[in-house]
């Protein structure tokens, strides 16, 4: 059985680090630097509560390691209000959400057809709150909000708060304009940065706290490259603080605290080097986009110019529907997601129109544009010149050989992370 264990983890991670070409949107790589410092005895321990207030004892290191990492944090989002406890994206909307309203209040949320993610809706974490969903029109030229009729729906609705952000997510949304809105009202604004925190620290997208957003949710595994868990930035100090007092108990008791130390590395190598990194993913994403619709397939968005992040949409109605071009390309060693497009009705989840593509990892590795051509002319090979997939996988395996390296991280350097000094040496 630990045979198997063994052989089945290897396998895997062979795969996917060795083997694949990795495009899924919601996912990263950490650099060796900062998987040093998530391999640590903290991944045993227990910090209830808040640093230095905590209710366990022996937590001296990890309430200066989370200070320190808010800190860092903080400092790419322009605020001091910082919480790193959630878990993970949905568990930091669920803690804001939970404290702006309760069951029976109304919340309105971006559309689905632009994107919202599960958790804004009455499907996910807003139904499991009892908040009822009220979505704002979308305006499909634009591929957006539709800013005009969401600020009368809003002037109408009053709801508690509004949501914008987003999985599927190309176009920034109108921050500013529903900022305005809502707090005519009386409500505040939620901005999900889960899919392009990376992207606002390297100065590629819109800082929505200085667009009006009240709280920024966030995820620090996706275009932020670190390990797995949750954030929120606040711009409103009351808003801050009722949330950070609800965290514990209210959502986590402990809150995996190895992924602490990771993250703040992480976010000393956005500190470096986000600026380039976000910018070679954005220009990446838009290379791909060009180069796939140049090989023929649809990529939507063209007279917006494709897309503002890390991501590529596609659709593949005529190449199959986006279920069966998700698995034909997996079995060609390509990982990308079927995904609902802005036409598709809710029920048509299991096989989609559409493919989402993010760039984020492949970035990391060291691609620029002209591996993105080489990516876009596999990509058709697949799903275009219907090419046996496994004599594709054969060609992405060659292709993948180039790229083993972490880019944008402090892997080349001789680093010292025993300690918080070393962390903070690493941040001058």
């Amino acid at each position: 059985m630990v045979l198997k264990i063994a052989e089945l983890t290897t396998r895997h991670n062979v795969w996917r680090l060795r083997e694949s070409i990795n495009l899924i949107a919601s996912e990263n790589v950490m650099s060796l630097t900062a998987l040093k410092a998530y391999l640590s005895d903290f991944m045993f321990r227990y910090a209830e509560g808040k640093p230095f207030k905590r209710y366990y004892q022996g937590t001296r290191y990890i309430d200066e390691l989370e200070v320190l990492t808010g800190e860092l944090m903080g400092s790419m989002m322009g605020t001091n209000l910082v919480e790193l406890r959630p878990v993970s994206g949905t568990i930091a909307n669920a803690s804001v959400f939970r404290v702006l309203a309760e069951p029976g209040d109304k919340a309105v949320i971006a559309p689905v057809q632009a994107g919202a993610h599960v958790s804004h809706t009455k499907f996910g974490t807003l139904g499991a709150l009892g908040i009822e969903q009220v979505s704002m029109p979308y305006d499909e030229e634009n591929m957006n909000v539709d800013v005009d009729k969401a600020v009368k729906l809003i002037e109408e609705v009053k709801p508690r708060f509004a949501v914008l952000g987003g999985s599927v997510y190309i176009f920034p949304h109108p921050t500013r304009e529903i900022a305005e809105a809502i707090h005519s009202v009386g409500g505040k604004l939620i901005y999900d940065a889960a899919h392009v925190l990376g992207l606002i620290m390297g100065g590629a997208w819109p800082n929505p706290l200085e667009r009006g957003a009240d709280a920024v949710t966030g995820s620090t595994h996706k275009t932020f490259p670190g390990p797995q868990g949750g954030a929120v930035f606040f711009r409103d100090e009351q808003l801050y603080k009722k949330v950070s007092k609800t965290i514990f108990p209210w959502w986590v008791s402990n809150h995996h605290l190895h992924r602490i130390p990771a993250t703040a590395i992480t976010a000393v190598e956005m500190k470096l080097y986000g600026r380039d990194y976000a910018s070679q993913v954005t220009s990446n994403a838009r290379k791909l986009a060009e180069a796939l619709a140049a090989e023929g397939l649809k990529v939507i968005g063209e007279h917006l110019g494709y897309t503002r992040s890390h991501q590529v949409v596609v659709d593949v109605r005529d190449l199959g529907g986006g279920a069966k071009c998700a698995s034909l390309l997996e079995e060609s060693n390509i990982i990308v997601n079927k995904n609902l497009l802005p036409w598709d009705p809710p029920e048509a989840v299991k096989d989609p129109s559409g493919i989402r593509i993010g760039v984020q990892e492949v970035t990391r590795l060291g691609m620029k544009h002209g591996e993105m051509e080489e990516i876009a002319k596999l990509i058709r090979k697949v799903l275009i010149d219907k090419e046996d997939p496994k004599k594709v996988a054969e060609q992405v395996k060659e292709f993948r050989k180039q790229f083993m390296k972490i880019h944008y991280s402090l892997d080349d350097k001789d680093v010292r992370i025993d300690t918080i000094a070393d962390i903070l040496s690493l941040a001058q």
